[in-house]
């Protein structure tokens, strides 16, 4: 049975994925048409191709089906409990790099830190009744930083669109997003925390944990290592 590695199957992401192996030695390309999702490896053998979401990637690494995949550091950390259980980082990869940070309106000219949040997030739930509001896609990470960090009373709210503009929409008082630049955010009225980065993210190989890997499988996948990393 084949090692399967898992790649994004569309865009800069894949393309930059593509490129890394090529420089290394290793051809990934895709079969047939640009709709199709499966594909070929060239320069090393025993290892299968499966284009994928890189949203989908975690969760196949998790259960097993895929051995090896490209994604994001912050959707593995997202998407799998205690992530570090379910799969190593073989590579960091140098590409698609966002940061994940907590950023709040420039009009709170009083508000730089995560204890400033703290503070106005409790004056916030005294004055209106309610928890303030912070707008992100990234619950865990989201909640495990600031119940690290000893922030409290605020709530979370599902943000599947434009995360920057929940605020101006009046459905958020705060938010919790990726940037590469800060420049969507300042175009919003926004600031980020002096100390509200949470992850930097890039896209990274990970290997899965999963022990149910052949004997076969083991040996491709120390060749493969000693081929992306001479």
């Amino acid at each position: 049975m084949s090692l399967k590695l898992g790649v994004p199957s569309k865009g800069r992401l894949m393309e930059k994925t593509f490129q890394w192996f090529a420089d290394r030695g290793v051809t990934l390309r895709k079969s047939g048409s640009d709709r199709e999702y499966a594909g070929a490896v060239d320069g090393i053998d025993g290892v299968e191709l499966v284009l994928l979401s890189a949203g989908e990637i975690p969760r196949e690494l998790e259960t097993g089906r895929i051995h090896l995949g490209v994604t994001g550091s912050d959707l593995v950390r997202e998407r799998l409990s205690a992530w570090d259980q379910q799969v190593d980082e073989v590579a960091r990869m140098g590409f698609g790099g966002a940061d994940l940070i907590i950023a709040v309106p420039q009009a709170w000219i009083d508000v730089e830190t995560l204890d400033d949040l703290d503070a106005v997030a409790a004056a916030f739930r005294a004055h209106h009744g309610f928890r303030l509001r912070i707008a992100t896609k990234y619950h865990r990470l989201v909640r495990e930083f600031l119940r690290d960090n000893g922030v409290a009373d605020y709530q979370l709210i599902d943000s599947q669109g434009a995360t920057e503009g929940t605020i101006r929409n009046g459905t958020a008082e705060a938010v919790a997003d990726i940037t590469s630049t800060g420049e969507t955010l300042r175009a919003n009225g926004l600031k980020i925390l002096s100390d509200g980065m949470i992850h930097s993210s890039q896209a990274t190989l990970f290997r899965g944990r999963r022990r149910n890997w052949t004997d076969a499988q083991r040996a491709t996948f120390k060749a493969l290592v000693a081929k992306l990393t001479a």
